[in-house]
């Protein structure tokens, strides 16, 4: 269940086409947004001004942002596009009969144009209305949208101990993703090579690989 203050309703209906109407966008993302979604919704704004929470020293609102779906698969360019053109954190809730799931971005403070950048996202599996969750945790935003990644994530940002920052369980996992990839394209190339002396160096190289993989 998403439980969130009724202080932080917000209920505004935001037309697709604002996301790429006047903006320079690809024809496929243009495309996904006409095919995919049949309406966006901001439903929520929660920060100081609707919680009992502290302002943050990187964040200052998270928005809860629920996309109606045409289709169960969303290109995850539209969400990309969303977080680029709004300057807040935000949380989507995506929905397709009567099933959901939550999506957020990790974002960092950028020195560019933009006010974030996103390194990468993260989501549920698809569930009931009972089934999904997403609680408020923590005294400051900074905590809360912390908390927010980790609760999405879920075992993929687990923390390996109480001082690790959400920053360094987002590495770790680039890291582990980053090895997998190696793996995997190191695995297909044992399968193919003929020669067996070769064939012996690649393994001990796929096995060093998948013994740091261990390790995180």
């Amino acid at each position: 269940m998403i439980d969130l203050p009724d202080t932080t309703l917000f209920k505004r209906r935001i037309p697709k086409q604002k996301f790429y109407e006047n903006l320079n966008v690809t024809t496929a993302i243009k495309q996904a947004f006409i095919e995919q979604i049949k309406v966006i919704f901001w439903n929520n704004k929660i920060a100081p001004a609707t919680t009992n929470i502290s302002a943050g020293k990187s964040v200052n609102e998270v928005e809860l942002f629920e996309i109606k779906l045409n289709t169960q698969t969303l290109d995850e360019a539209v969400l990309k596009l969303i977080d680029r053109e709004i300057p807040y954190h935000i949380v989507f809730l995506l929905s397709y009969e009567k099933k959901y799931q939550l999506w957020i971005g990790y974002k960092e403070e950028n020195g560019g144009k933009s006010a974030f950048q996103v390194s990468g996202y993260y989501h549920t599996e698809w569930q009931t209305k009972e089934e999904i969750s997403l609680e408020i945790q923590g005294l400051d935003m900074d905590s809360v949208y912390e908390n927010f990644v980790r609760q999405i994530a879920g075992d993929k940002l687990k923390a390996e101990n109480s001082d690790e920052s959400l920053k360094e369980s987002v590495e770790r996992e680039q890291q582990r993703q980053a090895l997998k990839k190696q793996i995997e394209k190191l695995t297909k190339a044992v399968r193919r090579e003929k020669q067996f002396n070769k064939q012996m160096e690649l393994n001990k190289e796929l096995k060093k690989l998948k013994e740091q993989l261990a390790e995180y």
